[in-house]
């Protein structure tokens, strides 16, 4: 996850921290001062700050006391309980907060060695494909000698009021993170990637069935170190962290801890009966105000659970903000929930591997249409191709696919804070078999995300074996932006940009010849192939000038639905395109019937029901079968 590693604004820890040893002196970061630049876009609304450095505001300060814990946090004057969540989310995973805090015991303070510490300290995030090292100095804002942010439950640790600082300066100051997305946060926490889902619209309230599924699909994310938030919806400004007669908070994000099947009963016989609650932790970012009915911390229900049960879950009475409710309350009290992924590309691990395509691409405006590379999404119809565009195959039956578009946060480049993000989403086609120049007129469309201004665009989509193109657009035609596309699949995508828009004319061309007519080929389906030992197991094989494009071979059938294409670019008008259907055998594969097309630009006719036919000298027979094909020809080569 370290490959790459920038240091944020050239900034370098280790140098700096020599530097200061040096001098004898403490670490004033130049780049984010101790002025009101670093916390305010505009005017202090919050009175007169005073910058102190942990040793001012305690005798005995550590980054950690009694290691680390999502109990530690408490939100401080800032809008920001969606980063203390994604904080508390990140307490809990040892492995995940290691990384965001590098060499967190060279960091820590040395009470044997006084003369070692500098007053500096770094972090780091994940951010637009790479890691940036985010260097600050201990200098904490403060009014009346109490922290004014993010802070610990103990007043001499600092884990917390740090990262927080510096995650502010990656932002840009302390109030661009007033008002933010969880999503974002758990993000660059982990360099994974966020779901966001709509309980309301899934309906997981009601349906049982779905709701069980997304029980299955929660614990999956927990139990493989994924990350977890919620929240309920306010609908107006004024339901904003409006309190609910439950205890819940509208409007509020909430970090989810744990994720379990809880066991109900008593001694060996709640072993025996395997009665099992499926349940959620979570946390309140306030540190207080919990959900209060059923299974909240003193509720009666906990007397169905036995002593050892209630242990192993660290049920507590106090007021701490964490609680456990059922999965259905959950389901029907909270409306919003992300599922951050932590996607695992190790061989070395047990649980499943993903195969990951990145790719970077932006965003531009040109005069020429085959240039272009802004045209707005599919609303625009006469601009939407000229977008990127990025191929990848599916080589199973069907393939789990997760699709990731990311754009570069303009918020945090603007001085104001009122940079904004474009909106953005993207298309997936599905596409001919051999499709390797770029599409110029849409194809199948198989799936598309929703389009918002948010950093990031997640989709989760089946899709069968094939070969597809995700379309990467804005909203509107004309904007210009980078962005970065991750694909994510169980076997190698060989997933790339589709850069040219025809076969380039080299110096081979010269010799073998230039394409004067480009074929899209599209076999629909067969109707009453032969009859074979089994049901049969058919394929279709498309050849034209020597290329030839296989489909997937049907299982059990003597009807089968191909729907693929092929697209071919003819050197040789006069050649004929050759259909050839077959069917899977053990041993030798059994030819079932052919046809032949003459792929001639002049014929209206895009759609042919055909008889199948033998090869060689007996083409003349016929032999059982139907086969449909759309067949569409153009002596302009960019026209398909």
């Amino acid at each position: 996850m370290f490959s790459s590693v920038t240091a944020h604004e050239g900034q370098n820890y280790s140098a700096l921290k020599k530097k200061c040893r040096q001098s004898g002196s403490l670490f004033e970061d130049p780049v984010f001062p101790a002025t009101d630049k670093s916390m305010f876009y505009q005017n202090n609304n919050i009175g007169r700050v005073q910058w102190k450095r942990p040793k001012e505001l305690c005798s005995d300060p550590h980054l950690f006391v009694h290691g680390i814990s999502a109990h530690d946090l408490r939100q401080g004057q800032l809008g920001n309980c969606w980063f203390v969540a994604a904080c508390s989310s990140l307490a809990s995973r040892e492995s995940l907060w290691q990384k965001v805090i590098p060499d967190w015991k060279e960091q820590e303070w040395n009470p044997e060695k006084p003369e070692s510490y500098a007053g500096i300290f770094h972090f780091r995030f994940w951010r637009f494909g790479e890691w940036a090292d985010i260097v600050i100095d201990d200098r904490l804002p403060t009014v009346n000698g109490q922290l004014v942010y993010c802070h610990s439950n103990d007043s001499n640790e600092f884990w917390s009021a740090l990262v927080e600082k510096a995650y502010a300066k990656l932002n840009g100051c302390y109030e661009a993170l007033d008002g933010g997305n969880t999503a974002d946060a758990l993000m660059d926490f982990t360099g994974g990637v966020s779901e966001p889902m709509d309980l309301l619209e899934g309906g997981y309230a009601q349906d049982e069935e779905a709701r069980n599924q997304l029980f299955e699909r929660v614990l999956k994310v927990h139990n493989r170190d994924g990350l977890i938030s919620c929240s309920i919806r306010a609908n107006s400004q004024a339901e904003m962290e409006a309190k609910l007669d439950c205890g819940l908070v509208k409007g509020h994000a909430y970090a989810v801890t744990d994720v379990r099947r809880v066991r109900l009963g008593h001694g060996l016989l709640a072993y025996f009966k395997s009665e099992k609650l499926t349940m959620i932790r979570m946390r309140n970012p306030w540190g207080e105000k919990e959900w209060t009915g059923p299974w909240s911390d003193s509720s009666e229900e906990w007397k169905k659970v036995s002593k050892s049960e209630r242990e192993r879950l660290g049920v507590t009475v106090q007021d701490d903000g964490e609680f456990w409710m059922t999965f259905e309350d959950f389901c029907k009290y909270f409306t919003d929930l992300i599922l951050c992924r932590l996607i695992n590309t190790s061989y070395l691990s047990i649980h499943k591997t993903w195969e990951e395509a990145v790719m970077k691409g932006s965003w531009s405006q040109h005069d020429d249409p085959l240039k272009n590379r802004s045209g707005g999404c599919i609303n625009h119809k006469a601009t939407f191709i000229q977008n990127p565009q990025y191929v990848f195959d599916v080589k199973k039956v069907e393939d789990e696919v997760l699709i990731c578009l990311q754009q570069e946060d303009k918020r945090s480049q603007s001085k104001e804070g009122r940079g904004e993000n474009l909106a953005i989403g993207f298309d997936i086609q599905r596409v001919e078999l051999n499709r390797s120049f770029r599409m110029h007129t849409t194809q199948d469309k198989v799936a598309s995300s929703i389009y918002i201004n948010s950093r990031c665009v997640f989709l989760r989509k089946d899709l069968k074996e094939g070969r597809y193109v995700i379309v990467p657009t804005t909203f509107d035609p004309g904007l210009q932006g980078k962005f970065l596309l991750r694909i994510f699949t169980d076997v190698p995508s060989d997933c790339k940009e589709l850069t040219q828009d025809e076969p380039p004319h080299t110096c081979w061309s010269n010799m073998c010849g230039y394409a004067q007519l480009v074929s899209q080929v599209h076999v629909l389906q067969a109707r009453g192939l032969q009859a074979q030992d089994s049901d049969g197991d058919p394929y279709v094989i498309i050849s034209c000038e020597g290329e030839k494009v296989r489909s997937p071979v049907h299982k059990d059938t003597r009807d089968p639905e191909f729907d693929i294409k092929g697209l071919f670019y003819r050197k040789k008008p006069k050649e004929r395109i050759h259909i050839e259907i077959y069917n899977k055998n053990v041993l030798m594969d059994s030819f079932l019937g052919q046809v032949t097309l003459n792929g001639d630009p002049n014929d209206l006719q895009e759609q042919h029901t055909l008889q199948l036919r033998d090869k060689g000298s007996r083409q003349s027979n016929d032999l059982p079968g139907t086969l449909v094909v759309r067949l569409t020809t153009s002596s302009v080569l960019t026209k398909i």
